[in-house]
């Protein structure tokens, strides 16, 4: 059997797997949400490939100190669930948001506490600014539509100066065999 000590090592241990190689952490106060919201939003997360756990604040915060991530320290008060993406910066902030409005109906319960993008602090304000972004794919797709529309335009222009051509070599052929 395990001792006391070695259970929380491992639980540190595990969070920092969790946490390593992350490109967002949003930490999220889910005070007063019910256990049936939970398992909604964890699927959610789930779907987006989102990690989202609950832990005590005291292993939260030594995980992150082991990874050298120490920006976090002072919003780990309270009741606090960590979202993590290691794929989409944009995941964990988009699914909460809109979990929040659609399931909890904007009530003032499980709220944006910090996130860190990269190496950035975004504050609540700023991550739900960010959660209105598309998605990493969605945004690819823009700009490639972008690219490709000049294209798709010129090539039209150019399909239609040769549809008039042989519109009128087809007009002249028919007057010259008219006029023969």
């Amino acid at each position: 059997m395990a001792s006391i000590k070695e259970y929380k090592i491992n639980n540190v241990e595990n969070i920092k797997d969790r946490l390593d190689g992350a490109r967002a952490i949003v930490l999220v106060d889910y005070k007063g949400i019910t256990v049936e919201e939970v398992n909604k939003l964890r699927n959610n997360f789930r779907a987006e490939k989102v990690d989202y756990f609950i832990s005590k604040n005291t292993w939260i915060k030594i995980a992150l100190n082991q990874l050298g991530i120490n920006d976090l320290d002072d919003y780990l008060k309270g009741t606090t669930a960590v979202a993590v993406s290691k794929k989409d910066e944009v995941a964990p902030a988009r699914v909460l948001k809109k979990f929040v409005e659609t399931e909890l109906e904007k009530k003032e319960i499980c709220s944006f506490k910090i996130g860190l993008i990269g190496k950035d602090l975004f504050n609540p304000k700023q991550l739900a600014q960010l959660a209105e972004l598309p998605s990493k794919e969605e945004l690819i797709s823009k700009v490639l539509y972008g690219f490709n529309a000049p294209i798709a335009s010129f090539v039209g222009v150019l399909g239609g100066i040769i549809r008039k051509f042989a519109l009128a070599v087809d007009a002249i052929a028919k007057q010259k065999a008219k006029e023969n």
